[in-house]
């Protein structure tokens, strides 16, 4: 699959590791030229000297740092709001500071982000909105009543960006991945061993039930269904939640 992005301006965020190194090395794959921003400099550089991108440390919850970011850039064409967190709590241990953790790094910072990559895309008469959410926008799950809400906005902010957007050339839509094999992932999963002391393997097993066929996602496919809503080829397709996920969420 060709995208043909060569020369577009992409900006990813969470861009380090997991699901967002993959997008980046997928876009880049396909002549993007890339700016990579997370909080962690040194993965960022790693991955920025690899593909001759450019890294900047921002986190994407301080609307300042955000704003501050973009203005230091080239105008955007393509912006992947990948950068997101996963905490769990029973609903009444879910402190104040767990809930607003959750809603700032998943959703406020991708429409901190949108708002302030808009100007170049409206300037260019084209752009590319991809949000990485999760099947936690599409469903609920037990136990991450937090995240979940912050991503259900995420969809919210999709639909309702895309519908204001879709006069001017530019797209937004949602990926929504199921259980990816992940380092985020691979936290949880200890995290269960800890709790119940199950093996890891039985632990990797029970989150990899979700998915109907019986595997978890890996990065890869989840990056080339973005680098898919960045083409030419997808320029009709918008405000819509494609699910990375094995069948688990049928729309």
């Amino acid at each position: 699959m060709s995208t043909n992005l060569q020369g577009r301006h992409a900006v990813v965020t969470g861009a380090g590791k997991g699901i967002g190194a993959a997008i980046a090395r997928r876009l880049a794959g396909e002549g993007a030229r890339l700016t990579l921003l997370g909080r962690q400099l040194e993965l960022l550089q790693q991955l920025a000297n690899e593909l001759q991108a450019h890294a900047l440390v921002c986190d994407v919850s301080d609307p300042r740092a955000v704003e501050a970011a973009f203005q230091s850039m080239d105008p955007v064409q393509i912006l992947v709001n990948n950068a997101g967190q996963a905490l769990s709590s029973p609903l009444e241990r879910t402190s104040d500071e767990l809930w607003q953790q959750m809603l700032a790094v998943n959703l406020s910072g991708s429409f901190y982000c949108l708002r302030a990559a808009l100007p170049g895309m409206k300037a260019a008469g084209w752009g590319r909105v991809v949000n990485v959410a999760s099947t936690a926008a599409q469903r609920g799950y037990a136990y991450v009543a937090a995240y979940a809400a912050a991503k259900h906005g995420v969809l919210g902010l999709t639909r309702s960006a895309a519908l204001e957007l879709a006069g001017k050339g530019i797209t937004v839509n949602a990926v929504c991945p199921g259980y990816t094999d992940t380092e985020l992932l691979q936290r949880s999963i200890e995290n269960v061993v800890g709790k119940t002391g199950r093996s890891v393997e039985a632990a990797r097993a029970e989150f990899a039930r979700h998915n109907p066929q019986g595997r978890l996602i890996q990065p890869e496919e989840v990056a080339d269904t973005v680098a898919w809503l960045c083409s030419a080829g997808a320029a009709s397709i918008t405000g819509q939640a494609i699910s990375v996920s094995g069948g688990e969420v049928m729309n």
